[in-house]
């Protein structure tokens, strides 16, 4: 299969990005070493290249009661200007993906969802579209920057006339931005740090990037690839799609009952709402170890006697803690803050305990 490529591939080889295939796509995974681009998002600021995220635009009067149909959290509740992060149940009690809502005008709205599944989400989308929604797939049109950190405001403002404090969380704007039209500025992103998504037409792509980099001098700016992205969602707890959440993996397990509204009926709606009252067998947890080591992925999580109680769905080195830290769904009764769990590592049975998220 042929790797696509954003719009931007040839400044990431230019700035000495190491570029693997990632969703399909070639991306930057480090421009120098995934600890120092991680401290740069902590401390100060870091500017992202996520174009490989899918966009679709829903349109007309329909837009809504289909949005509502396919997704757990209440799209109702949205205004103008306002971003929603929910996720699409599938039939089974699993999940198709998690995404972001944006209300761009009464009756129009975009969808901001995972690279690996643009095609599985349109597919899905359209079996439910009986009403004659219009929908575009814009994916291949967009760049997405996300420009995250405690100083991304001060390196963004001079870029637009818009006072960017003013943009609360998970809440945009679309205006001029580095002499630019019609570029959404959202406050929303994956790092827990602060910060901004901006969208931009690739034609502008490049413009944008330069002027991002350009106004961020003072605040030492530098560009950062999907192993910080990933460190830095992992430290907060977020999920990532394919592998703390998946198609049999259900909202209440994953921790994501705050998105899952009964207020309405949505795809297996019934049976997740019988899940919630009757309570779930196993729950997605954050723990730090206490043992020198690093879980990972499809680890075996024991008890202290040995027995498997559930496996690692994501793990890292933390650059910020300099431990080992992870997420992984164990049974039920493991669950509970501050219990002593035991990671399989390689031939290994190292100890761990379970926190609260986030991890720092």
């Amino acid at each position: 299969m042929t790797l696509k490529k954003v719009a931007l591939n040839d400044i990431h080889e230019k700035l000495g990005a190491k570029m693997v295939p990632f969703a399909g796509y070639n991306m930057p995974v480090r421009y120098s070493s995934d600890k120092e681009e991680h401290l740069a998002v902590r401390n100060s600021v870091g500017i992202f290249d996520v174009s490989h995220m899918g966009e679709f635009m829903l349109e007309g009067p329909e837009a809504l009661s289909l949005i509502q149909r396919v997704t757990s959290n209440d799209a109702s509740k949205l205004e103008v200007g306002q971003a929603q992060y929910t996720c699409l149940p599938n039939e089974d009690g699993g999940i198709v993906d998690d995404l972001l809502v944006y209300k761009m005008a009464e009756e129009k709205y975009m969808l901001v969802v995972n690279a690996s599944n643009i095609e599985k989400d349109w597919n899905w989308l359209t079996k439910y579209n009986t009403n004659g929604v219009k929908m575009e797939n814009i994916s291949d049109s967009m760049s997405l920057f996300a420009v995250q950190g405690p100083k991304a405001t001060q390196a963004l403002q001079s870029l637009t006339a818009t006072n960017l404090d003013d943009i609360k969380f998970y809440t945009f704007v679309v205006g001029e931005f580095a002499g630019t039209p019609n570029v959404i500025i959202s406050a929303t992103g994956y790092t827990g740090a602060g910060g901004f998504e901006i969208y931009v037409d690739n034609q502008y792509a490049g413009q944008v990037w330069s002027a991002i980099m350009e106004a961020g001098q003072e605040q030492d700016i530098k560009p950062i690839g999907l192993g910080a992205r990933d460190t830095l969602r992992l430290e907060m707890g977020f999920c990532l799609y394919g592998n703390d959440i998946d198609d049999t993996t259900s909202p209440h397990e994953a921790g994501l009952g705050w998105i899952t509204k009964y207020t309405k009926e949505f795809t297996n709606w019934q049976n997740l709402k019988q899940q919630k009252e009757e309570g779930i067998k196993r729950k997605l947890v954050g723990f730090l170890m206490e043992d020198k080591g690093i879980p990972r992925q499809g680890y075996d999580i024991r008890n202290e006697a040995g027995e498997t109680i559930g496996q690692v769905t994501s793990g890292t080195l933390s650059p910020l803690l300099n431990i080992g830290i992870g997420l992984g769904y164990v049974s039920k009764v493991y669950s509970k803050s501050e219990t002593t769990i035991y990671i399989a590592v390689r031939n290994k049975i190292l100890k761990a305990v379970v926190k609260k998220l986030p991890l720092i």
